[in-house]
């Protein structure tokens, strides 16, 4: 009999609302993640130890572990402590440095993990990766997905503007992603997984024009919801290939050469227009306008750097992803050209 259907991984349970994290322990328990609270409560430094204290009267057999730091040290030491007890699961709450931290560790001692985020910066909220610093140098790490989600827009309300404005930059990346993932169809027949697609264009399309604040309800519920579809796009990709192309592995450039220039998000923003206007494709304008309604980094001043440094990144990019097929690896400029596609690009887009 042919195959009718796949299963595809994903969240048990995706809370996105105000309020949400104080249902957080009637979550863990009607959804049999966990009937007597014994979880491993993951916090970072900030709104998660306020979260946590938060929590603490109604889980009164959860553990605190604080961590600090995005970094495969900081998980191993993690998976350590967690190995010490016996937990249901895991519960990283926090920004993406701690959810990736929680995500990993929580996969190397065999638990699941609930997210929690009190941040919209980054699509990893819902991801089967984790991105983690190791001797200096970031690298991406599979994991399994996390059982449950959960974004409680009270505190994504008091996070920081730029926060938002990361994710935004992420979030729209898919479309772009997408444009390469087609050019790799076309040039080399990679197969595109259309379901993958699907969440992953859904997503972003759905933010690409709202026209309301970014301090809205409305707004950051629907990021929220785009970041969740590109973490369930990349699940059933297998691979990040539906939410990264050449936007990304432009800002893997601008990490090995340039660290701590600026937010990941920022620099995909900036990552993905460029790769747009190489593409010579529809989603120039509506990208440009995107980011320039909610502020979001548009050129490469945005985000410190000058024409020359940025022409360094986009000639090293191609490096930081061997295996990835995108228009940088079509067009395989010489450094004298990637030179002066930017030169343009910064006097078309600057003003």
């Amino acid at each position: 009999m042919a195959v009718l259907a796949r299963m595809v991984a994903c969240p048990l349970a995706i809370e996105i609302r105000s309020g949400a994290i104080a249902a957080l322990p009637g979550l863990l328990s009607d959804g049999r993640i966990s009937a007597g609270g014994h979880v491993a409560v993951v916090v970072g430094p900030g709104q998660g130890e306020e979260v946590a204290a938060e929590l603490r009267p109604k889980l009164a057999n959860a553990e605190i572990h604080p961590v600090s730091g995005g970094t495969v040290q900081a998980a191993l030491e993690l998976v350590e402590s967690l190995r010490e007890s016996s937990y249901d699961a895991v519960v990283g709450i926090g920004g993406g440095r701690t959810l990736d931290v929680a995500k990993y560790a929580a996969s190397q001692a065999g638990l699941p993990m609930v997210s929690v985020a009190t941040n919209l910066a980054h699509d990893g909220i819902a991801s089967p990766v984790a991105s983690l610093e190791d001797k200096g140098h970031k690298g991406s790490y599979g994991v399994h997905i996390p059982i449950a989600v959960v974004v409680d827009l009270d505190y994504v309300r008091r996070s920081p503007a730029e926060q938002l404005r990361s994710g935004i930059g992420d979030a729209l990346s898919n479309l772009g992603a997408l444009a390469d993932w087609e050019l790799a169809a076309e040039d080399r027949g990679e197969p595109i997984d259309g379901l993958a697609a699907a969440f992953a264009r859904s997503g972003a399309e759905s933010l690409l024009r709202r026209t309301d604040d970014l301090g809205t309800d409305g707004f950051q519920r629907t990021l929220a919801e785009a970041l969740v579809l590109s973490g369930l796009a990349m699940a059933v990709a297998g691979s990040s290939r539906p939410c990264s192309g050449a936007c990304h592995e432009i800002s893997h450039a601008v990490d090995a050469l340039y660290p701590g220039q600026a937010s990941h998000g920022e620099q995909v923003a900036v990552g993905s227009l460029f790769a747009s206007v190489l593409r010579e494709d529809g989603l120039v304008e509506p990208l440009d306008a995107a980011f320039r309604r909610h502020g979001v980094a548009r050129l490469p001043g945005d985000i410190g750097l000058s024409a020359e440094q940025f022409s360094a990144a986009v000639a090293h990019a191609p490096s930081t992803r061997p295996d990835r097929y995108t228009i940088l690896e079509r067009l395989d400029l010489s450094e004298s050209e990637v030179g002066a596609r930017v030169d343009r690009y910064i006097d078309a887009f600057d003003r």
